[in-house]
């Protein structure tokens, strides 16, 4: 029979008065049956922590951080923030100044080429026309009067010169009437003069009507609008924008790429981007142009790069944030490792340099530049607890992996430090895969 167990108060446990007012309970003895199963667990405890302490192996080497090398797509990009804007787009200015009197568009308002877009007041183009056409109807006057003159002048001239052939008039009236010829010829002239340059001032004048009112030089959509009915343009320093029409049909990227990854990029480089409103869709095109001039923001030298994509449906709109991916390498169905696990043979053949180094000496920010030889080494864990180290060869390589072109197959396990890759390593020897 097991006897019963008692529970009480550890040894020298001070006794403690009893509340009033608080029942206490009173103490319990444990049963045969939950006796004998305290008795069990702390006999099982004991075995677990007698093997554990006695029979267990001391020596046994713990298994390192290990990954199974995979096959997967993997890509070396270049990263940008870029802003979208029309391709196409033209700024609809005043050629002339006064008061814009109708504006006949809305932002939003699709137009098509030679519609009216808005009108200026036209009353003082309206009367300088006016005014030059008054005055050439004076001088085409004075010309037929002048005319008249010549035609008299010549036939006085031709009287004196048969009177001077029957020596019945003088030379000096001769001379006389040849002159007075002359002098009406070269009045006529001036007057016709006089009557092309006010022909081309009337011309002006009225370009000028016509340009009080201002026409769509393309088909498009209204994006902006720079003025407002009744306010007054000045045209006399620059041109005063009223509007902006653009060609939504196709949109441009202009991505600000840093000084650092420009160089990678080419022209046709493949190239996608996301916008903020839609993380999950890409967009796809090509860089078209690298402009030659870069911009300097808080002391970073940044680049514009301008590729093109189409937007039949217009959901993408100008002034959108767009987060850019170029595509400077790509391989589909690659073996695949972390940079991680790869260390460099040799630093000196490795293509790296201080620069590509993080301020701190210890780390490098770019892989790529460490890897640039295509040569690396990984350690090999052959599941007997052993890691052999073996040199392969890498294709493209990114800040988190990269494509091993021969010396590892998929299946196998490689050692993950989190050091490979990144710390500096002294040349190591290395055991080629057989």
């Amino acid at each position: 029979m097991i006897p019963e167990v008692e529970i009480s108060p550890a040894p020298h446990a001070p006794a403690q008065a009893p509340n009033r007012g608080v029942s206490v309970p009173k103490r319990r003895r444990l049963g045969p049956v939950a006796a004998a199963v305290a008795a069990c667990a702390l006999a099982a405890a004991g075995g677990v922590f007698g093997w554990q302490t006695w029979l267990a192996p001391k020596d046994a080497p713990a298994k390192p951080p290990t990954e199974t090398v995979q096959r997967g797509n993997i890509e070396d990009i270049v990263t940008a923030t870029g802003t979208l804007q029309p391709r196409d787009y033209v700024d609809v200015g005043a050629q002339v100044s006064g008061q814009l009197k109708k504006l006949y568009v809305a932002v939003g308002s699709s137009v098509k080429s030679g519609d009216l877009l808005a009108e200026i007041d036209p009353a003082v183009y309206r009367a300088r026309v006016d005014a030059n056409q008054a005055q050439l109807k004076n001088l085409r006057a004075q010309l037929n009067a002048q005319q008249a003159r010549v035609v008299l002048a010549r036939q006085q001239l031709a009287r004196q010169q048969n009177l001077m052939q029957e020596n019945a008039t003088s030379t000096d009236a001769l001379q006389t009437a040849k002159a007075t010829l002359d002098a009406a010829i070269a009045q006529a002239q001036s007057f016709e003069a006089q009557i092309e340059q006010n022909e081309s001032e009337l011309r002006a004048a009225e370009a000028n009507l016509g340009y009080t009112k201002i026409y769509a030089p393309k088909a498009g959509t209204v994006v902006s609008v720079s003025a407002m009915e009744g306010q007054t343009l000045n045209a006399n320093d620059q041109t005063p924008i009223v509007l902006r029409i653009a060609d939504l049909s196709t949109m441009t990227v202009y991505a600000k790429v840093s000084e650092g990854d420009i160089s990678k990029l080419r022209e046709g480089t493949n190239v996608y981007f996301t916008t903020l409103g839609n993380g999950e869709r890409r967009w796809n095109g090509k860089l078209r142009q690298i402009m030659p001039t870069p911009q300097v923001v808080s002391n970073v030298v940044l680049y514009e790069a301008l590729f093109d994509v189409p937007n039949p449906k217009r959901e993408l709109k100008t002034q959108m944030t767009a987060q850019v991916f170029f595509v400077v390498a790509s391989v589909k169905d690659a073996v695949i490792v972390p940079v991680g696990a790869l260390r460099p043979v040799d630093m000196e053949d490795s293509g790296a340099s201080d620069k590509d180094s993080k301020a701190d000496g210890d780390a490098y920010a770019d892989p790529r530049a460490l890897f640039a030889n295509k040569r690396a080494l990984v350690e090999v864990f052959n599941g007997e607890g052993e890691v052999k180290p073996r040199e392969v060869r890498v294709g493209v390589v990114t800040r988190v992996a990269a494509q091993i072109v021969d010396g590892l197959e998929p299946g196998e396990e490689i050692v993950t430090t989190g050091q490979g890759g990144t710390k500096k390593s002294k040349k190591a020897k290395v055991n080629p895969r057989v």
